[in-house]
This record gives C-alpha cells, structure tokens and sequence, in this order.
C-alpha cells in the first residue's frame, strides 16, 4: 500500500499548543501503553499495524520536517513543499516524488488522506481496499465517503447513483447549511472526507497537463511559481469517471478543542487539580506549574510557553481570529534532535532551555551578532568549539563569542540552558558549516 499523508496548517484553532512548527498533529494528548502519542504518530502506528509494508509518505513544509523525524523517525518518506501552494501542487509534488525519487511504478495506486483523523483500524482497513479498487482501472479516481452521522455543515457532500458498496458518483455539493445538509443525507449522500486514491501514472499526466511537470526536480524548484488551486477544483470537479466507496466506521475531524477533548482518554493532561464541583472540564498544562480549577463547567484549559486558554467548550471553535492577532515568535518546538523552549525574552538577550536526545547532535553553526553561553544542567556530551573537542557535563559553562563555530553532541539525554546575548538576536543570524577535521 502506498498513502500519502497531507500535513499542513499551523493549527491556530489549537492554541497555545501548536504553532507555526508543532501544528495540532503534533500534539501529544492520546494514551497509548501509559504513554502520550501524538495524532501523527497515532495514524502511523495504525497503518502499520493494518499493514506493515505500506510505504508512506508525508507531504508537509519544511518546519515540519524535524518534528516528524522525532515523532515518527527517518524510515517515512517526507515530501517538501517549499512554500504552501493548495492541494493540488502538494498532492502532484508527492506523487513525483513516490514515483522520481523513492521508484514507484506508474501503474502503481496510491491513497491520498489528511494526517489528522481520528479513527480506528477499520478506517486503515477501508482505505487499502481503496488502493485495491484504484488498481483495478476502473475508475480514474476512487473516493471514500463516510456514512453523515448528522447535517454537518463543515464538509462537502457526495451525490451517488446508487446505493451500492462501491458506486459511480452523480455530483457533488458544496457545505450546506443544515437545512441542505439533512436534504443530501435524506437522498444517501455521504461526507466527503478528502480520502481518494488513483494510479500515480493519472495524476503525473493531470500535473503535466495543468502544471507543465516533466519531473520531480523541476516542480520542486518551479513549486513557488505554481498557481495555487485545490485538488478539488484541479482534477475532482472535472473528472467523469469517479467510483465512491462507503465507509461506515468511526471518523472524527478533530480541529478545535471542542472535538479534541471528546476524543481524550483523560480529562487532565499536565499538573492540574479539579475539584469535584467541576463538570466536563479538560487541562492540557504543558507549563512547569500547577493548574487549579474550582467549580467550572464545559470548559478547556490549554497552557504553554506560547500563552494561556481558558474557554467555553463551545466558544472554543472561534479562537483563530484573535491567535491571528499575537505576533509573538515561537516559544517551544520538537526537532529531528530533541527539543527547545523560550524561558525568557529580554531586549538584548534569548534564554532557551534545550534538550539534545541520545546520540544527537547540533548543527556545526556559527552567529555573527550575538554571543552565546551554554550552562549545561544535566547529561553528558561532547562540545565542539572552533576545531576543539572538550568533554562537557552538569555544572559546565561554556562562552561562545561572535563568529565563534561551535556544536554539542549528546552522549546521554543533554539539558542546556543557552543564553543568547546582543542587540540584533535573529533566527537568520546562522551560519552552518561542515564538521572540521
């Protein structure tokens, strides 16, 4: 089985715990044996348990790119989008990606779903047949459509011209209010949840109609000249020989704290206390102190460096207007390497506390306007310093001046405190280098 994953967005309607770099799939809320997974690591798990020669590949940004080699590892494919261009350009990267550079057959089918949903192994199960019907030839696309369990108002509906398993499609309808939505449903419509799969060698011809493409590199380097359209609009809405396939089963698309916290199997995530007058109350605390919660109801909590949420359960689908409005940077993030959170800010001066798993190391780096000093607190390591090598452990002060190259490599788990000092602190100010011999 060969799955692309689509994973995008920054997750504002999940904030102060995603950001532009640890967007809502990254998350880590479910339980799974005593430990947190995130939706990404949830959905990846269930494929390959479903089955475990499936080739997946994420198609994502480049911010994205650490955090799922932390949560998931090296073994996914990753196809990069140099900058957002709509589904149709994501989904025709990936696919000349499949096929350019990991060697995946024309003739071969490949399932495009989002990253995020919450479902059971069944859905994994549905999804391979999928595949199995796009292989067939029948039909140039293969769509899932999932069972309406209400007059949704958030998805596009699909008109069939049968009542069969799998049936050829009559139209499809644009979300419609809840007057529409029971209509459609009364008629057998089903949701469209944005799961379809195809032979690659269809959507390599769609891009080099549509997008002039003649290979992977060359869509890659022209991808921020590319007309952003949806996969939708570019290839669903004009193509005639479409099959549906029902899908019955559990299926949750969860983008605000409002469905998030249906799916949770606890209802305090973090260090919080409830006392027994609070009703239908969820904390999600990522902060190193304690929450308190005396007599509420149907509320969320959500806390992070990034800031604080304290919302009706209800108003929490509306935040995103007033996230759009804080401009601050970006205070915590998973990478390939570990992870990093902003202690403080100060005009001329960054403290971040770093943490370096096992075996991983910094980049060889240099900054041009702005000092650097490393308090290591806990773990032993290895930093390098302009060429030298000095072991370093808890207690250990490092100073590193302008324009000094230096790194750290982590033997055991490595916590460093770095604090940044200057007038001009900037993520730009970044040079990287290859490791000195």
């Amino acid at each position: 089985m060969n799955i692309i994953l689509l994973s995008g967005g920054s997750g504002k309607r999940l904030w102060p715990l995603s950001n532009d770099i640890r967007s809502k799939q990254f998350i880590k809320i479910f339980k799974n044996d005593n430990e947190y997974e995130s939706m990404v690591q949830r959905v990846y798990r269930q494929i390959k348990s479903v089955d475990p020669s499936a080739k997946v590949t994420i198609a994502t940004s480049k911010t994205q790119v650490s955090t799922i080699n932390n949560q998931i590892g090296s073994d996914v494919g990753i196809s990069v989008e140099p900058c957002r261009r709509d589904t149709f350009p994501a989904i025709a990267l990936a696919t000349a990606y499949l096929h350019d550079i990991q060697g995946v057959s024309e003739d071969e089918a490949v399932i495009v779903c989002p990253v995020d949903p919450y479902v059971e192994n069944d859905y994994f199960e549905a999804i391979k047949r999928l595949g199995d019907q796009a292989a067939k030839g029948e039909a140039n696309l293969v769509l899932m459509g999932i069972e309406p369990t209400y007059p949704s108002e958030k998805y596009g509906y699909i008109i069939l011209k049968s009542d069969d398993k799998t049936s050829s499609v009559s139209t499809f309808k644009e979300k419609p209010d809840k007057e529409t939505a029971e209509k459609y449903i009364a008629q057998g419509a089903l949701w469209n949840g944005g799961v379809f799969a195809y032979k690659i060698g269809y959507v390599l011809n769609k891009a080099r109609q549509l997008l002039n493409y003649t290979d992977y590199d060359d869509l890659f380097f022209r991808y921020d000249s590319l007309t952003k359209i949806s996969f939708d609009y570019a290839v669903v809405e004009n193509e005639s020989n479409i099959q549906v396939m029902r899908f019955a089963g559990q299926w949750m698309d969860i983008g605000t704290w409002n469905t998030l916290t249906e799916v949770m199997d606890e209802s305090i995530i973090g260090e919080a206390v409830l006392d027994e007058t609070c009703e239908n109350v969820h904390v999600l605390n990522e902060l190193d102190v304690p929450v308190l919660c005396l007599g509420l109801k149907d509320i969320v909590v959500a806390a992070s460096p990034e800031g604080i949420l304290v919302s009706d359960k209800e108003q929490s689908s509306h935040i995103k207007p007033y996230v759009d409005k804080f401009n601050g940077p970006v205070m915590f993030a998973d990478k390939s390497w570990g992870s990093y959170k902003v202690l403080e800010v100060e005009e001329e001066s960054l403290t971040i506390k770093v943490t370096l798993n096992p075996g991983n190391k910094m980049n060889y780096h240099s900054h041009e306007r702005r000092d650097e000093v490393w308090s290591i607190i806990s773990g032993e390591g290895t930093a390098i310093v302009d060429g030298m090598e000095t072991p370093v452990k808890a207690g250990d002060v490092l100073t590193m001046a302008a324009g000094c190259r230096h790194m750290i490599i982590a033997t055991t788990e490595l916590k460093v405190i770095e604090v940044q000092l200057g007038k001009e602190i900037s993520v730009n100010d970044k040079q990287k280098y290859e490791i000195e011999h």
